[in-house]
């Protein structure tokens, strides 16, 4: 298991992607933007790999900072095989409905941010399995409805966003909660899940391998219940974003590391569209 940086927008310690073995060769587990195909390239050959020598991409789910190079390297390697979710697949193969979604959430930075969305051709997309690759796989919903992870043998799960934000070598787990489907008691869920499962260390996306698993799952249980809290009492965006920097200030965090890589006005938008969802049934 090797990390690669993406340097997305120039930017350290942003968006990861992982290159492993795997039963039938070398596989990346998620991909990032197109914005990031250089720097992905790049990292393939410091571990004297080219493009064409991996044979398949490990999706944890669509989003644009996880998949949204996923059509163009298919375009530039017609071998490469793409496992997602049954929810993810048609999203791969028909980005148009996902590109208009995001381009309302990111107006005129969306390209600069994740450049062009390509079509997977359909015959390059597995819909995954209970086992991909001799990796077992298995739902992680509450960041997104459609997000699996991997578990190699070794220990390592490949935990995209289940297993929320912790920029290495930092102690502060962030759970990123973006607009539209993050729900709170199906993400905790997903962490009893991933506790049953034992891992023995977590590959996170944002950003780096960590080792603690226990603990790690532990913050970012009560980080979920705590910025639930407090949406539900009321908090407005700009209150919201002040108390997040002051936790992680008081964490020694970069502040601005975190919100690149997870940035606060998205979690926030997501945490309130949860919890006026929620209203009805709570009155």
């Amino acid at each position: 298991m090797r990390i690669i940086d993406l340097l997305h927008m120039g930017h350290e310690r942003t968006i990861a992607s992982y290159l492993l073995d795997t039963d039938d060769g070398p596989a990346l587990f998620d991909c990032g933007p197109a914005t990031c195909i250089d720097a992905l390239k790049a990292g393939l050959q410091r571990h004297d790999l080219a493009l064409t020598d991996v044979r398949h991409l490990l999706l944890s789910h669509v989003h644009l900072d996880h998949a949204g190079a996923a059509g163009v390297l298919v375009r530039e390697h017609p071998a490469l095989q793409v496992h997602v979710s049954g929810i993810g697949a048609p999203h791969l193969v028909e980005p148009e409905r996902l590109e208009r979604s995001a381009r309302r959430l990111y107006g005129d930075s969306f390209d600069t941010l994740w450049g062009e969305l390509a079509p997977v051709p359909r015959e390059n997309v597995h819909v995954v399995g209970d086992r991909v690759l001799g990796l077992e796989c298995f739902p992680t919903p509450g960041h997104a409805s459609h997000h699996v992870s991997y578990l190699d043998a070794d220990g390592t799960l490949y935990a995209g966003d289940a297993a929320g934000v912790r920029i290495q070598p930092g102690r502060f787990v962030m759970p990123p909660t973006p607009p539209p489907e993050f729900d709170l008691e199906t993400w905790q869920q997903t962490i009893e899940e991933i506790e049953r499962r034992d891992p023995a260390r977590l590959a996170l996306i944002h950003w780096g391998v960590a080792e603690d698993v226990r603990r790690h799952l532990a913050d970012l249980r009560l980080e979920l219940y705590d910025w639930a809290d407090t949406i539900r009492g009321g908090t407005e965006l700009e209150e919201f974003v002040d108390y997040v920097k002051v936790e992680l200030a008081d964490a020694g965090e970069d502040t601005g590391q975190y919100d690149l890589a997870m940035p606060l006005w998205q979690s926030y938008q997501g945490l309130r569209r949860w919890a006026e969802k929620q209203a009805p049934a709570r009155s």
